[in-house]
């Protein structure tokens, strides 16, 4: 176990899967897609996975006769009662029957052995049957498992109680394990397909409620004996080659997992390149085709007649080489729908090596003692030789006090998570983490939970209260997000890698934060809108220039802190401050071109300014903007600057009560005596309008040595110029 980004990595006690092939990668895509669109798709489509609902069972269940199997509902003698019940499950399944239930009762599970489900059958155990998993000091152990081959298994209703409680944390299972009882699962769906889990509680395990994984079979293992130098050539006959390696007995495709399963992959490589080249031949020695560039961990179908195969590397040295052979069956096709997973140590549901997974309305709570601590953790430890993920649609579940998380998408890839309330307060709601690919997230609630996301996410109409997000990209985008007393956090890893359209941020509670923050590489925004007076600032960060804002909107601001705009395009942009305070400004404080094209800015009567800034590296172009001042405030004053243009803009002072109001300043009285900090300034074509003889553009304290500005064809009405000498001006309009 170590820890990776965020949570610690789960040490899955189940072994892998095998990947989607290409036809199940498109069909995944139009689903989403649809579901994006809020389509319908065509029943042939299967728009989602649908367990065993298409399994035939018998419509009465065949009750199970406890005398007769030697079974005890009375929660004693658990050897013989899971003994018992096996039995019964194995000849209802050679006498056809296809539908078994258990009578009311507590059954004791006993802790060396399990139930293991057989195939096409439904488990029926309705809410008055108890399974229980008698106290032990395993750290691994399953109540229930649906192995590799038991196929089209439903299993409805029944608690299912693992020994949290009672267990005996100081054993171990053998001196090479790490003493975690982290393995203690209640349902286990280990490589089978068609499962149905519906109206299950599970709760109270040393590890999971359920875990979905995968059967896996290692065939063969290559050492460095295995290995000659030489090549391959393209008709498949040995050559040599001082700068390739190949294998020197054939790679056989005799196992018995080939007569079920046409697939295998190459993993686990040691002192060997994670590419190399793949020959086909026939029982007869003939080539059959071949694969170059093939990479560890990709799965290889196996050519119609093929009897055999052979490797090559190309690398000249072999010594102390190693590879393994693998066939991996992934549970495929599984429903949980209905249940109840809760008070676990670990998580709720694992799903540690699976394809097309259903997860939905089920309640998912009180995950604690040893992490990750999840409601749904998808993770299959790919990247340490473990299993894949894809196709995971997580969909209207109810999460709540769960110490650490609600859902991780740790890796796989393909998930949709879609309606849920993720409610355990303080925690993470939604953690999407580097080695994940392709979710889409649409219509959830995360309710005082936060947001951690990597890569390859789109956000669809989601909503937060209380928490924030931790969004770093690539390819991560937002369409449609309300906010109330959050955080929209962006930390772009690459240029334009998070893009944020249709988002509203409400601060309804001064004493919590809320707002915008932007950090690392820029990004594209557009229509976000900010309402209200949060504890501190509604935009801040300290994002590198070159982002792009359109129609940003920040009504209400903190009177007292105002904003800390990053730099970046501001177009259409609308700024509007609280009343209250003198200080709040929408402020700038970093180097880097800003640019304020079509915006608004709309000052409260007791602002002091509404537009400051100040930074040596600045380059600032305000064009095209209109502020509105309602009190005694200036509308634009610039402190430090290495470039400054104002062109076309309008400032009206309707409300002025003194006439020593500086509306557009470069510098103030206090640094009049200091070395110049504003080293280019242009201000042309402004309309600047005021109830009183107020200044209307003053540079007169720029400080010593201040080269000349250039001020011209701006029109004053009432407002007069207060100018250097070396000032370029012409133009200038003066209006009583």
């Amino acid at each position: 176990m170590k820890y990776i980004v965020w949570s610690l990595l789960i040490a899955v006690h189940v072994s892998i899967v095998a990947a989607a092939s290409l036809g199940k990668e498109a069909a995944f895509v139009q689903v989403a897609d649809k579901r994006l669109n809020g389509e319908t798709a065509a029943k042939t489509e299967r728009p989602l996975p649908e367990g065993a609902a298409n399994v035939k069972y018998q419509e009465k269940p065949h009750v199970i006769d406890l005398a007769k199997w030697g079974i005890r509902n009375d929660g004693t003698k658990p050897v013989e009662t899971t003994r018992g019940i096996n039995k019964a499950l194995a000849w209802a399944k050679k006498s056809g029957i296809t539908a078994v239930k258990l009578p009311p009762g507590t059954y004791l599970i006993d802790k060396n052995s399990r139930i293991d489900m057989v195939g096409n059958m439904l488990l029926d155990l309705t809410d008055k049957v108890t399974l229980q998993k008698e106290t032990n000091g395993k750290e691994s152990y399953q109540l229930l498992n649906v192995g590799y081959g038991a196929n089209n298994v439903t299993i409805r209703g029944g608690v299912i109680k693992g020994d949290k409680d009672s267990h005996d944390y100081s054993k171990r299972d053998s001196s090479h394990t790490a003493g975690t009882h982290e393995g203690g699962y209640g349902i286990s769906v280990i490589g089978a397909e068609g499962v149905t889990i519906e109206g299950v509680t599970a709760t109270h395990f040393t590890g999971d409620g359920l875990v979905l994984g995968a059967h896996g079979t290692m065939v063969h293992d290559l050492y460095e004996n295995s290995f000659v130098s030489g090549g391959i050539d393209d008709k498949g006959k040995p050559i040599a080659d001082a700068k390739r390696i190949r294998t020197v007995m054939p790679i056989k495709f005799d196992h018995a997992i080939f007569k079920e399963r046409g697939e295998f992959e190459m993993s686990n490589p040691i002192k060997l390149n994670r590419s190399f080249d793949i020959y086909f031949y026939s029982s007869k020695n003939a080539l059959i085709s071949l694969k170059k560039g093939v990479k560890t961990r990709d799965i290889l179908q196996l050519p119609d007649g093929a009897s055999y195969a052979h490797l090559v590397f190309h690398q000249s040295g072999f010594k102390g080489a190693y590879i393994e052979q693998w066939n991996r069956a992934l549970s495929t096709d599984v429903v949980v729908k209905n249940s109840e997973f809760g008070y676990n140590r670990r998580q709720g549901i694992t799903v540690g090596g699976a394809d097309f997974v259903l997860i939905q309305n089920n309640e998912l709570h009180h995950m604690k003692g040893t992490m990750p601590q999840s409601g749904i953790d998808v993770e299959g430890g790919f990247g340490e030789n473990g299993n894949r993920n894809s196709r995971i649609f997580i969909i209207g579940n109810k999460f709540h006090n769960n110490a650490s998380y609600d859902v991780i998408l740790y890796d796989g890839k393909d998930a949709v998570v879609e309606g849920n309330h993720m409610a355990s307060k303080g925690a993470i709601g939604l953690a999407v983490s580097p080695p994940f690919l392709g979710a889409l997230v649409k219509d959830n609630h995360f309710d005082a939970t936060r947001i951690i996301a990597y890569h390859d996410v789109k956000f669809v109409n989601n909503r937060m209260n209380h928490s924030f997000t931790t969004l770093e990209g690539p390819n991560i985008s937002i369409d449609g997000m309300e906010i109330t007393d959050g955080l929209l956090g962006i930390s772009a890893k690459q240029p334009n890698g998070v893009t944020a359209t249709n988002v509203t941020i409400r601060s309804s509670d001064k004493r919590f934060g809320a707002g915008l923050s932007l950090f690392g590489k820029p990004v594209k925004l557009s229509n976000i809108t900010i309402i209200g007076e949060s504890n501190l600032r509604t935009v801040s960060g300290g994002a590198e220039p070159g982002s792009v804002i359109d129609n940003l909107k920040v009504i209400g601001y903190n009177s007292e802190f105002g904003l800390s705009l990053p730099p970046a395009t501001y177009n259409n942009c609308v700024f509007e401050g609280a009343e209250g305070k003198r200080l709040g400004a929408a402020g700038i404080s970093l180097g880097g071109k800003y640019v304020f094209n079509g915006c608004t800015f709309k000052s409260s009567s007791t602002a002091a300014v509404s537009l400051l800034a100040d930074h040596p590296k600045l380059d600032l172009t305000v064009k095209n903007s209109t502020f509105e001042l309602l009190g005694d405030t200036t509308a634009i004053s610039v402190q430090a600057a290495a470039n400054v243009l104002l062109e076309n803009n309008k400032i009206t002072a309707g409300r002025l009560t003194k006439e020593n109001v500086e509306l557009v300043k470069l510098n103030d009285y206090w640094k009049r005596t200091e070395k110049h900090d504003i080293l280019k300034a242009v201000i042309q074509g402004n309309s600047i309008q005021s109830n009183l003889p107020a200044i209307g553009i003053s540079t007169a304290y720029a400080g010593t040595g201040a080269p000349s500005y250039t001020i011209k064809n701006n029109i004053l009405e009432k407002a007069v110029l207060a100018l250097k000498a070396n000032d370029l001006t012409e133009g200038n309009e003066l209006k009583k």
